[in-house]
């Protein structure tokens, strides 16, 4: 079943909307996410309150961050609008620390995320991690595949590696771009993220870890003691028991966290010595 979405909005390519509008699969989407009236749920692009509708039926409270001022004046129309607790804002620049502060709770965030700001979205909420209880949200099917790809795949990347270091990342739902208007060009998927409560992965420095990463997917192509050879010997990897004639899309995550707290060592110990 198709929900008929407003004619009096035009979705605007610069903030990248395509609007769920099937019925079945928004009902899939509230069964999956699964709301808790004690819980703290913030929705990121409401756009037309298809899926805010269908979620303010078991909450007394939702808090929606939406940039477009157009869609907010839709949205008071709206019977559920009472029950939102609204910030016409870039999501990108929400502050959810200070949120979690305010409400003294985890938060859970959910959303139809714009194809064009979703990984950098997500990039951001992993630094804001310790005050996120889960992440749900609708991707583009190509960036769920870098979510969870493994060693060895060409979608395995930077994005791969530091989403699994934060979370554990489950595929739930895929979605045909028919249930949006307008109709993407793109397939999608509903995917949850999960902080990791015990992790796997450890470094002492989560920008070191980055930047390794960086360099050696930058230079994807080049072997590692060609790509990594500003930071590690030949001997260094080898003595790490990781081959440096391998490329960065052969080394797994825990190699990668190896790599990350070798040279934290290795430059602290420069600066104690200077």
């Amino acid at each position: 079943m198709i929900i008929k979405h407003s004619q009096r909005h035009i979705p605007l390519k610069r903030y990248g909307q395509n609007f769920l509008v099937n019925k079945n699969t928004i009902q899939d989407i509230v069964k999956i996410i699964n709301p808790n009236i004690k819980q703290i749920l913030v929705e990121i692009g409401p756009g037309l309150g298809a899926l805010t509708k269908s979620m303010c039926q078991f909450l007394e409270k939702l808090i929606v961050i939406e940039v477009d001022p157009n869609l907010l004046l839709l949205l008071k129309k709206r019977s559920f609008y009472s029950k939102l607790i609204v910030f016409c804002q870039d999501a990108l620049r929400f502050n959810f620390i200070d949120l979690f502060h305010k409400k003294n709770q985890l938060i859970r965030i959910f959303g139809n995320l714009p194809y064009n700001i979703s990984t950098s979205l997500i990039i951001l909420l992993f630094k804001q991690i310790q005050v996120i209880q889960d992440m749900n949200f609708m991707l583009q099917k190509e960036v769920a595949e870098r979510l969870i790809s493994i060693p060895g795949n060409k979608s395995y990347g930077r994005l791969s590696i530091i989403s699994q270091y934060y979370c554990n990342i489950k595929i739930l739902l895929n979605v045909i771009p028919e249930d949006f208007r307008p109709i993407p060009k793109v397939h999608s998927v509903f995917i949850n993220l999960t902080p990791h409560t015990n992790s796997p992965y450890f470094v002492h420095d989560i920008n070191i870890l980055s930047y390794i990463t960086k360099n050696a997917f930058q230079n994807r192509r080049k072997i590692l003691r060609h790509s990594l050879k500003n930071f590690f010997s030949k001997k260094e990897l080898l003595q790490l028991e990781i081959n440096p004639n391998l490329r960065a899309e052969n080394i797994s995550i825990f190699q990668y966290c190896q790599l990350s707290n070798y040279l934290y060592k290795k430059l602290n110990t420069t600066l104690k010595t200077n």
